[in-house]
This record gives structure tokens, C-alpha cells and sequence, in this order.
């Protein structure tokens, strides 16, 4: 085991509620297990754990964030992505083999959620050429994650969203039936409304997209008339 995570899994463990972790397993359908430490404290504790990889090799950063991932408990996985998050501008193009098989496994909607619209929409600004070669893949992919996260990727973007690309994804995915995934779309959509409402209420006024998308997609259009 790596000394990093060796000593962030000590510190974890002596910090573990088991009430509290119960009470965080039964919130995730009990899909994982978890130590029971909330996100506050977690942050506290791994502060030493995030400020250490700064200095290591990327080899060894890919090596940490495999081990965290491989962990069994849920907490190991969210740190994981807080540290992707915080390292993604200094990744190379070719770590978009990792972002998969990250969002791939273990797979539930708050780790893809902690990938997509932060670590991957980050590292993806510094290679938008991967957006041709693999994330378009994605949105062919049978994996419905995948999907939800090349939906995903610029729920943060703001006035810099590729529209064109937004809502081709959108397009091509609207008649999937997966609950994940139309809400992703809404989720999206809702996202960009705030940046550019015009554009949004004329694309779910001339595309077929589920009520639940539709809905999800003019929350604060519709709050602000």
C-alpha cells in the first residue's frame, strides 16, 4: 500500500462512526460501505493526504488514486475525487483511459457526479480534441455512466459550453428510457438556462425530450416568469 494512503486510512479509521456510517450506506440504497465520517470532517483529516500528492510522480498519483479507488469504503473514493479535482489541470491527455475505468467501476451517481462535471470538465478544457475521440464514443457506449457523464462534462462551463456540442449530446441520448440519464439531461439543461435561456427553451420547444428532462430543464426559466 502506498505511505499516503496507508496513513489517510489510520487517520480514517480512528475517526469511523459506525451509526453515522449505517445512516450514509442506507442514503446510497446500501450499494457501499461506508466509515461514517461526513464530508466536513473527511475534508479535515485528508487535508495533510491532498497537500503530500502535490509532490509525488504521476505515476505515483495514478498508483494513489487506483488504491483509494480499490478501498472499501465509500469515503476512500470521495477523496479520490477531490484530489482529481484539485490535480486535473496538471494531467496528460492520456489519463482519459483512468477517467473511464474510474467512472466505470464502483460506479453510482455521486462518484460519477464527483468526475464528470469537475475533474473531467476541468482536464477536458485543456484537451478539447478528446471530445471527438472518446467522449462522443461514450455517448454510444452501453455503459449508462459513461452516457451521463459525456452529459455532464460542462454542467460547469458556463458562457465557455460548447452549445453546439451540449446539445448534440442531448440529442442523441433523448430517447433513452434510463432515469440517470434524463435527469442528467435536465440537469444540464437547467445549468445552461442560467447562462443562455433563450436558447434552451427553444431547444426543448423543437426536441422530443422526456417530461422529466423538460421539467427538469425549466426550473429557473419557469421560476422566473
Amino acid at each position: 500500500m502506498n505511505e499516503i494512503v496507508h496513513d489517510l486510512s489510520i487517520i480514517f479509521e480512528k475517526n469511523k462512526s459506525s451509526q453515522k456510517a449505517i445512516e450514509m450506506s442506507a442514503y446510497m440504497k446500501n450499494k457501499f460501505d461506508f466509515l461514517g465520517i461526513k464530508s466536513s470532517l473527511r475534508r479535515e483529516l485528508q487535508k495533510e493526504a491532498m497537500s503530500a500528492i502535490s509532490k509525488v510522480s504521476l505515476s505515483e498519483f495514478i498508483s494513489i488514486v487506483n488504491e483509494l479507488w480499490e478501498m472499501p469504503f465509500r469515503e476512500y473514493q470521495y477523496c479520490a475525487c477531490e484530489i482529481l479535482e484539485r490535480y486535473a489541470n496538471k494531467l496528460p491527455a492520456s489519463y482519459i483511459t483512468q477517467f473511464e475505468r474510474l467512472i466505470t467501476s464502483k460506479s453510482w451517481w455521486d462518484s460519477v457526479d464527483g468526475i464528470a462535471p469537475r475533474s473531467l470538465g476541468i482536464f477536458l478544457k485543456n484537451y478539447p480534441f478528446l471530445i471527438e475521440e472518446n467522449i462522443k464514443c461514450w455517448v454510444e457506449s452501453s455503459n449508462i455512466w459513461l452516457k451521463r457523464s459525456a452529459i455532464l462534462f460542462q454542467l460547469k462551463y458556463k458562457k465557455f459550453t460548447n452549445q453546439t456540442i451540449l446539445f448534440q449530446i442531448i440529442k442523441s441520448l433523448s430517447k433513452e428510457n434510463e432515469f440517470f440519464i434524463r435527469k442528467a439531461i435536465g440537469w444540464a439543461l437547467r445549468e445552461y438556462s442560467k447562462t443562455n435561456p433563450k436558447a434552451v427553451l427553444k431547444f426543448v420547444e423543437f426536441n422530443d425530450i422526456s417530461i422529466l428532462s423538460k421539467r427538469e430543464a425549466l426550473k429557473i426559466i419557469l421560476e422566473k416568469e
